[in-house]
């Protein structure tokens, strides 16, 4: 029913590839700032960025000013998304977001929660049990600025990933084949892949695509099996803003004023970190999930036919 949305809206695929060409360019827009910025900062120090290593480069700005530009990029996507959905393909953001009459915000929050206080303790129980890979980073005033940045712009950049993989591909790619389970793993791979330039895929190797591409899965099946992104959107928030202001390294992708600093060897990282998620918490949340909103009929939902809802049609007897 979420996918089958989209036939209520403006669905022929060359939508979907003029809309993807728009998204595209408004993130390479967003990226601008950051890419001057960066460029100036190189020229100042006497360095070029051309061929520069990337975790070299993110040590270039200011931490709080490098999270707030590189951040830019992602609002101005999202931006670009709803322009696109709104005057290419005609549809509200709420059909966009769920099949259900309004968004609902509990569900949101329930796992915004939920999932925020379970990774918040993974990392202090790991900080608990292993001090020495660690050390104490916090900055009252560097912190509260990273805070206004976090809370405003992560939620930005979580929500354009997911309204542009979960949302707009997920039903674009689901009404072109109409079945569910072509756009579920399309989504998960390509939303996966496109994390490979990440700094930590250098540092822990392809290992860890595993993680992404079976967290971008998980979320699809959240979606698919909800009828709706609230989920999504709300796990996807907490797991990005407690990580940016609770622990950050040298290695990964966004290096801010976090309260702790992991120091250790990230080429020693094995199962609990990357297999775990992926193979053991991410199916345990599905299954509680289930329950709490009871979902039912798997294989339909996440295997099924997206069957164009009949329309109407109105009989000139009728309106006589």
């Amino acid at each position: 029913m979420y996918i089958a949305q989209a036939f209520n809206a403006l669905h022929e695929w060359w939508r979907y590839l003029v809309g993807i060409f728009i998204v595209v360019i408004a993130v390479i827009v967003g990226q601008i700032p950051f890419t001057v910025a960066v460029f100036l900062q190189a020229f100042k120090n006497g360095d070029s960025i051309f061929g520069m290593d990337e975790s070299k480069m993110m040590t270039l700005l200011e931490p709080n000013l490098n999270l707030f530009l590189m951040l830019l990029s992602f609002a101005a996507g999202l931006i670009g998304l709803i322009l696109v959905v709104k005057y290419l393909h005609n549809q509200t953001f709420t059909q966009l977001t769920t099949s259900r009459k309004r968004i609902d915000w509990k569900r949101f929050w329930f796992i915004f929660f939920v999932w925020g206080i379970v990774s918040s303790s993974i990392v202090i129980g790991d900080y608990i049990t292993s001090p020495s890979d660690y050390v104490y980073n916090f900055k009252l005033v560097p912190f509260i600025i990273l805070c206004v940045i976090a809370i405003i712009f992560v939620p930005l950049q979580t929500s354009f990933e997911e309204y542009l993989f979960r949302g707009y591909l997920m039903q674009g790619i689901g009404v072109i084949f109409k079945n569910k389970w072509v756009p579920l793993l399309v989504t998960s791979l390509v939303f996966g892949l496109l994390h490979i330039a990440n700094p930590e895929v250098d540092k822990l190797g392809p290992v860890i695509m595993v993680y992404y591409i079976g967290t971008g899965l998980f979320l699809g099946i959240m979606t698919l099996m909800d009828e709706g992104m609230e989920l999504s959107l709300g796990f996807h928030a907490a797991n990005n803003l407690f990580t940016v202001l609770l622990v950050t390294a040298d290695w990964t992708a966004f290096q801010t004023h976090s309260i702790l600093k992991d120091m250790s060897d990230p080429t020693e990282m094995g199962f609990t970190e990357i297999f775990m998620p992926v193979f053991v918490v991410f199916p345990i949340l599905l299954l509680i999930l289930s329950k709490i909103y009871g979902w039912t009929n798997w294989k339909d939902k996440l295997f099924g036919k997206v069957i164009e809802p009949a329309k109407e049609h109105i009989k000139i007897k009728d309106v006589l």
